[in-house]
């Protein structure tokens, strides 16, 4: 068992550093999840960060949508080889860029291998991947590989949404089993969100047995959804704005656990991971 252990770390010593993928589950409607993600990916790129967003679920307000994604030139196109890499990830801005996982959300069982390769060698490009994504009927996701990552369920005050948040998370731990998840709430203040948290994990550490953790709030502010009818990120329309130093204060702390979990990855035989 010890020369495994070591030939394993030796194995991770020389494959280099993952880049961190973040799954976004969400309860809230589609424009409000992929106005997030942009955002977010905006105030990550802008602190120096190279980063790739993937939409895994192509529908007309996903985030592909949002950012003229190339929707004929996929992920999927590269794993059959009909397209090269270059041609499926665009650059939307510095350190920005953007990709479809397929044309249409259901992928063919017999390209999936394929395209698991393809979406490590995109994201290995990348210092932190974030991924537009939503689950099957049968819970699962549309990549497997898609199973370890940052799993992060977004949420808002309304009752609804929580109980809606809820449920994904008992479907996708019903399947995965005792796992983290993050939980990000929009719209509501710093203490708003922090009770949401911590009702949301007394009931999933009560009934599911699975932990979740706090990740970030983003206070309701109408500048959101100005800059997004000009076209543009609030971080970039309305610096100043109070969502735009939430959005800046949430990609700085997802960074910084990124590059911790790299330096512990980057440990040979320990493999230890940090979570969120």
């Amino acid at each position: 068992m010890a020369s495994f252990d070591q030939a394993e770390g030796l194995r991770r010593m020389l494959a280099g550093p993952k880049p961190r993928v973040f799954t976004f589950l969400s309860a809230l409607r589609e424009d409000e999840k992929s106005g997030m993600l942009v955002n977010l990916g905006v105030s990550l790129a802008r602190q120096g960060n190279q980063v790739l967003m993937v939409d895994a679920r192509s529908s007309e307000n996903s985030v592909g949508a949002w950012l003229n994604a190339n929707l004929d030139q996929t992920l999927l196109d590269v794993a059959r080889q009909q397209r090269t890499m270059k041609e499926a990830v665009k650059l939307v801005a510095a350190g920005l860029s953007v990709t479809m996982l397929a044309r249409h959300a259901w992928l063919p069982p017999e390209n999936t291998r394929h395209l698991s390769k393809v979406f490590d060698v995109a994201a290995n490009r990348a210092d932190l991947v974030i991924v537009d994504s939503e689950i099957n009927l049968d819970d699962s996701f549309p990549l497997a590989t898609l199973d370890d990552s940052e799993l992060v369920i977004q949420v808002s005050a309304d009752p609804d949404m929580i109980k809606a948040a809820y449920g994904l998370i008992k479907r996708v731990s019903n399947r995965l089993g005792r796992r983290g998840y993050g939980i990000l709430v929009s719209g509501a203040s710093e203490k708003e969100a922090r009770l949401i948290y911590t009702n949301m994990a007394q009931a999933a550490s009560r009934y599911l047995a699975v932990p979740l953790h706090y990740v970030g709030h983003v206070p309701e502010d109408e500048h959101v959804r100005k800059a997004a009818h000009l076209g543009r990120s609030v971080i970039d329309a309305f610096p100043k704005a109070l969502a735009s130093l939430a959005f800046s204060r949430l990609a700085e702390q997802l960074a910084k656990t990124a590059r911790s979990t790299l330096c512990a990855e980057g440990v040979p035989e320990l493999g230890v991971g940090l979570g969120i």
